[in-house]
């Protein structure tokens, strides 16, 4: 009994990330670019995927906060909240998690990248890649 409630809380968390996920507004790739170019702009790039895949190739300025860390980090990104937060992930999936997380702790001003990171990287456009120091 508590494992078939374990997992409709899951199913209906996930469920309640997809919708926030759809109600997010979206911002295309083009759009970001020309935004982030303006001299005072207010846009806060948030990357929620994991540290090893940011590491590997992030869009430069993105600020890291893994899906499942943003509810525990939310005192540290609150002094975004008045801020545009670009969200995106590698596919979509954990950027609707993150956006419905957000959202509901009042951060107002959301967009999600359309294309994510796979559309990014599909377009050509610049990352920033890590390297580790041995």
């Amino acid at each position: 009994m508590i494992k078939n409630r374990m997992i409709f809380a899951l199913a209906f968390s996930l469920f309640s990330a997809l919708v926030f996920a759809v109600d997010t507004p979206s911002i295309s790739q083009q759009a970001l670019l020309t935004a982030l170019k303006a001299p005072e702009h207010n846009i806060i790039i948030l990357d929620v995927r994991s540290e090893e895949e940011y590491n590997q190739g992030h869009i430069n300025n993105a600020i890291n906060v893994s899906h499942d860390m943003v509810e525990e980090k939310l005192g540290q990104l609150a002094q975004y909240k008045d801020s545009t937060v670009v969200v995106y992930c590698r596919s979509g999936r954990r950027a609707g998690i993150a956006e419905a997380v957000l959202s509901k702790s009042g951060f107002n001003n959301i967009r999600h990248l359309t294309g994510d990171m796979n559309g990014w990287l599909e377009a050509k456009l610049p990352v920033v890649i890590n390297k580790r120091s041995h």
